[in-house]
């Protein structure tokens, strides 16, 4: 039953590895992932595309929402039931592990402790996290060896002299006639179709310095009254610009979380209800920022003042 656990909440990080730069497993430690751009490998001609490198940070271990909501959203179950499961997914792995067990997580790595019972972590390089290299997988290819070979063109040309003869060939006199005549009524035609442009060129010119004027005179003419005008209309919205969102809450019901907004707008927060995600939940957003490290510092400050369950969204609002 525990092995069945451990697999399935593995199986759940591995999802949002897709998605997500930073999935933070409370008490235990954080998986961060890292873009690496298509690479050849020249000793073994292996074409590698796009990648993300997961590597693990023992440090991050603080409770972010993220994994929590997700086990709760998938399971169906309340937030504080994923975080108990949670709880004992980590006591199971930590275990394990003094016990001197490596500890697998499918598609992502390997855990073990080493001879000073340090943690160490061993990726799986097979699986790609990379959403835009889907469907792309590495291959090898051999490598083009190319020869130049050079050849003098003298030895390579033919030095035949080449004779021409030409032909006399008497031209007959209506002949000559007939060509004079072709190109003097080419001549005649392309002047009458000049002559016959320029008047068309003229004409519509005159035509549209007419129409000008008259729109111009009406338009001097005209009176703009606007009677009982209304008043000018300020609007403040909020923006929420950037890819890092601190996340007050996610709430299945609607009402719910307008209720939240309602209260962090009174606390002076500008927040934002989002739309329903795929799993049904409104999220409430305290701010947004386009730097990383000022939201980090952000959540950090709301998580000690106001909201211990604080986390940070990585996703981009359209």
């Amino acid at each position: 039953m525990a092995k069945f656990v451990i697999m399935q909440l593995t199986t759940y990080i591995s999802d949002l590895l897709y998605r997500y730069e930073c999935v933070i497993i409370p008490g235990f430690g954080a998986f961060l992932t890292r873009y690496k751009s298509a690479h050849i490998d020249e000793v073994s001609n292996t074409f590698n595309p796009p990648s993300k490198i997961v590597s693990f940070n023992k440090q991050l271990q603080a409770n972010d929402g993220l994994f929590a909501n997700y086990v709760a959203s998938v399971e169906k179950c309340s937030y504080e039931t994923a975080l108990q499961r949670i709880r004992n997914f980590t006591a199971q792995i930590t275990r394990d592990l003094y016990e001197g067990k490596t500890v697998s997580f499918k598609n992502i790595g390997e855990f073990s402790l080493n001879d000073e019972k340090l943690l160490q972590f061993e990726p799986f390089t097979q699986h790609n996290y990379s959403t835009s290299a889907f469907g792309l997988s590495s291959f090898v290819s051999p490598k083009i060896n190319r020869e130049t070979y050079k050849e003098t063109v003298s030895d390579l040309e033919e030095k035949a002299a080449i004779h021409f003869t030409p032909e006399r060939r008497e031209a007959k006199p209506y002949l000559k006639y007939a060509a004079i005549a072709i190109i003097a009524l080419s001549a005649l035609g392309f002047g009458g179709m000049k002559v016959y442009e320029n008047q068309v060129q003229q004409f519509n010119y005159a035509e549209r310095e007419k129409a000008n004027s008259l729109v111009e005179n009406q338009i001097q003419e005209a009176t703009f009254i606007i009677e009982n005008p209304l008043p000018v209309l300020s609007l403040q919205v909020p923006k929420h610009t950037g890819m890092y969102h601190l996340v007050a809450g996610a709430y299945r019901m609607e009402a719910n979380a307008s209720k939240k907004v309602a209260q962090l707008r009174e606390k002076g927060y500008s927040p934002l209800k989002m739309d329903a995600n795929r799993y049904g939940l409104h999220q409430v957003l305290y701010a947004s920022f386009d730097d990383k490290l000022e939201a980090q510092r952000k959540l950090l400050e709301i998580q000690k003042t106001e909201n211990a369950d604080a986390w940070l969204l990585v996703q981009e609002i359209k």
